[in-house]
């Protein structure tokens, strides 16, 4: 027989697959998307992709290893997600490993650092002798799958472990600093020694002075219809016991008695909650007008660009794209910036498209995400049992979609899908679309504030374009109401952040049982400490920022590294006790709005009171149930979330966004108070809204306070133009890293020197940026301008080659450098 080869993909920042000999024996099973295991290097194992199979050897390669063990009966990559792999890797420049790292989820990558544990489960099952060895050194605490391999030596297999995982007797962990334990209930059967009817009246005569025990049998009985045609091999213990007035203890005792066996089984942590569907809801004329532009634009253009302002009803129109798609026989990826859109928007899908709707995220623990991969490719075999709508965060454009015909990229303009530490530094809306052309899928891309690059290919014509210009129920938009700080403060007319003009919309709010969401885009209790003796403000060890105060842990930490303690009673420097805080961020407002309004239910959602995995759901429960009356806020609260009552928005510092120095800073600060401003007055009458800002002049918060997103898009067009950025020109950013400085200084200057040799380009830096020491690296940037006309690929290849002579010399091989094409 011909020998078979195979081009596998490890999880490992390498450019190409490796070729590996298929054994005879695996010939017939080794098959592209599945995985197998592998040695590389002398000694680490690990959970291969196979990317393709093939008869020929490659050439100038005397010795090939074997492929060790296939892990998978069906692939769990498609060749549609090679092709969109090998694309990312070639236009972000990063490594097909990267990819892999990235797009799998940790359940399905396995390596010889892995750990394996016990499930605790005892169930009665048969076991090979090789299985029963492996579990005795896992019951002995050999948990680490290298360590295994020693111990047991030829013994050792990974089939064998694979049966154990299947058996629900151990199960692996690739991360061992986060431990996870699969969910388990505990569920209940009848002992195996009773096989008959009448083995079974015996057990109730030696019960028949228990009559609790008696009573709670003869229930198991009938709840399982056992010894029936259709009998339940096992019930949940809950299930048993709910509604009823048993108690666990009486279970114990007909488990101590050898007449139910009680185990622990592993069940899918996944909502699989039956929900009572409803009909679409209706159209109004501007929807209905939309939806047919829409349309019309897809029988020429792949992509098309819905610009609705907030609260025009875009959601709506997504779910009649999704239905008609659905009908199809196909499914859609509907994507969102942020975890905390799919709180509303999930029950939403799930109401109309029940258990077809999947939901994909980082909140996600590893064994959901694999859950949720292998029920999203199931759709291809079995499209009832599989999911047919994925509503995800930018890690949905790696799911394994056998069928799509739609992709929804809500909030498009959100630099939330913008992937930017590790590679691939990827952004979600763009693969979107190059999705979109690999899979003949159309591609939706909505927002009130649309993203610059994407409205320009819009008015070029590469995108179709439609506008949603009405709110929902005729709704007005909000009143902008500008107010001067710097007046205020002169005046003396603050109520502590609060100018006259927002304490006292507030105040007839709250009288009206009508809600306030108020945006700060700083956490923590205050941005700095600062000691009025001697003006030392405490710094991060490892980063070049001020610690932030966070009140509720009395800690100084920092938000790039982790890095915290205890704050001090005395100035570290001059022993002062007078260690004042400086600024506002949203904890401390917090507290001040709760002394203003005592009698408000407040609440805030930052990155520090959502870290729990249901802490979203919670706040935005109560604000929908109105058992919130004030909501502080970060970023979070500005991206898409829709509250009935919501009257009042205050944005407490306009200043920070419009100054920010950037040149994306204006078109940021148009989105971010434009969204934020959306929130109100969404349902029953006009909200109002007020940005608090000491130049109220600004030519930027005029053109916030008339909405004219095309005014500001003319006007930035211009500067963009001028200064050469996006969208008339390319960037890609190029970031050195080493904990030396002169090191840093060093790599840094040698690569922009070779970078200069492309007269064509414009090479900016080497420089420091903002931040320039992070977690004890040292970081600078260069910034490269290509013109669009200049061929692409060959550009990345002179920045590459540039890296790679850069990193060849020896004394600049310990030295990081990342590359960041299209950063946001």
């Amino acid at each position: 027989m011909a020998q078979h080869y195979a081009q596998v993909i490890l999880p490992l920042s390498l450019h190409d697959a490796y070729t590996y000999k298929v054994p005879q024996a695996l010939e017939n099973a080794v098959a592209p998307g599945k995985r197998v295991i592998v040695q590389f290097g002398k000694r680490k194992l690990y959970a291969a992709l196979v990317a393709a199979v093939t008869a020929t050897k490659p050439e100038n390669v005397d010795e090939l290893k074997e492929i060790q063990e296939i892990l998978d009966d069906h692939p769990v990559v498609l060749p549609k997600n090679f092709e969109l792999w090998h694309w990312m890797a070639q236009y972000y420049c990063c490594t097909l490993g990267d990819v892999f790292r990235a797009a799998l989820p940790t359940g399905l990558k396995l390596e010889s650092k892995s750990k394996v544990f016990l499930t605790g489960v005892d169930e009665e099952v048969s076991l090979s002798e090789d299985e029963v060895l492996m579990l005795r050194e896992i019951e002995n605490e050999t948990n680490i799958l290298a360590e295994l391999q020693r111990k047991l030596g030829t013994r050792f297999s990974y089939s064998t472990l694979k049966t154990l995982m299947k058996k629900n007797l151990v199960y692996a962990e690739e991360k061992i600093s986060r431990k996870y334990r699969p969910k388990t209930e505990s569920y209940l059967k009848l002992n195996s020694i009773i096989n008959s009817e009448k083995e079974l009246t015996d057990k109730f005569e030696l019960l028949k002075r228990a009559k609790k025990q008696e009573a709670l049998l003869q229930h198991f009985c009938a709840a399982t219809n056992l010894f029936e045609p259709d009998a339940l091999p096992e019930i949940a213990k809950k299930e048993l016991l709910d509604g009823t007035n048993f108690s666990p203890a009486l279970v114990k005792g007909l488990v101590e008695k050898k007449i139910l066996v009680e185990y622990q089984k592993q069940v899918s942590r996944l909502d699989e909650e039956k929900i009572d569907q409803v009909s679409i809801n209706l159209l109004n004329k501007y929807q209905a007008k939309a939806l047919e532009e829409i349309k019309h634009e897809f029988d020429t253009k792949q992509v098309v660009l819905i610009h609705g302002i907030t609260a025009s009803g875009k959601t709506e129109i997504y779910i009649h794209l999704i239905d008609e798609i659905m009908k199809s026989g196909k499914q859609a990826l509907y994507l969102v910036p942020e975890i905390a859109l799919t709180t509303q928007i999930i029950q939403r899908l799930k109401n109309v498209f029940g258990q077809k709707v999947g939901i994909y995220h980082s909140k996600l623990n590893s064994q959901e995400r694999v859950e949720i991969w292998e029920k999203t490719l199931l759709f291809e075999e079995k499209p009832d049992e599989g999911y047919q709508v994925i509503l995800g965060a930018r890690s949905g454009v790696f799911l394994p979609f056998s069928r799509l015909g739609l992709i929804i990229v809500d909030e498009e303009h959100e630099n939330s899908f913008k992937q930017f530490d590790p590679a691939p530094r990827y952004n979600a809306r763009d693969m979107a679309v190059v999705m979109g052309y690999q899979n003949r899928a159309k591609v939706v891309l909505g927002s009130a504030t649309p993203s610059y690059e994407s409205y320009y290919n819009a008015l070029t014509g590469k995108y179709g374009l439609v506008n949603l210009t009405k709110r929902h129920a005729d709704v007005e938009l909000p009143e902008i109401i500008v107010a001067d700080m710097k007046r205020a403060y002169k005046r003396k007319e603050m109520r502590s952040v609060l100018t006259p003009q927002l304490y006292e919309l507030m105040e007839t709010a709250l009288e009206n049982r009508e809600q306030v969401i108020l945006f700060q885009n700083r956490r923590g209790y205050s941005p700095f400490v600062e000691c009025f003796t001697c003006g030392h403000i405490p710094k991060c060890e490892r980063c070049d920022v001020s610690l932030t105060y966070h009140k509720y842990k009395r800690r100084l930490t920092c938000h790039y590294c982790g890095f915290s303690y205890q704050l001090p009673d005395k100035c570290e420097e001059c022993g002062s006790p007078e260690i004042k805080t400086r600024g506002f961020g949203t904890e401390k407002i917090e507290d001040e709005i709760k002394q203003l309004f005592r009698n408000a239910r407040v609440d805030r959602m930052d990155m520090d009171t959502t870290q729990s995995k249901n802490a979203f759901e919670k706040i935005v429960g109560k604000l929908e149930n109105q058992k919130t009356d004030i909501l502080i806020g970060t970023q979070m609260v500005t991206k898409g979330l829709d509250f009935d009552h919501v009257s009042v928005v205050g944005i407490l510092n306009a200043d920070n966004l419009i100054n920010f120095p950037d040149f994306r800073a204006h078109e940021r600060a148009f989105q971010l108070i434009s969204q934020v401003a959306g929130r109100a007055g969404r349902k029953h009458k006009q909200g109002k809204v007020v940005i608090q800002t000491t130049q109220p002049e600004h030519p930027l918060i005029g053109l916030i306070g008339r909405q004219n997103y095309k005014a500001t898009l003319k006007e930035q067009f211009e500067e963009r133009q001028l200064f050469k950025y996006p969208p008339f020109y390319r960037l890609m950013k190029i970031v050195v890293k080493h904990k030396n400085l002169e090191t840093v200084d060093r790599v840094a200057q040698q690569l922009a020197n070779l970078l200069r040799k492309n007269k064509s380009l414009q090479i900016l830096g080497p420089e420091f940026p903002m931040i320039s020491r992070i977690q004890l690296w040292h970081h600078k940037e260069i910034w490269i301008k290509i013109d669009r006309k200049l061929p692409l690929d060959q550009v990345k290849t002179g920045i590459m080659q540039a890296v790679k002579i850069v990193k060849s010399a020896p004394s600049n091989s310990s030295s990081q450098i990342n590359i960041d094409v299209d950063p946001f």
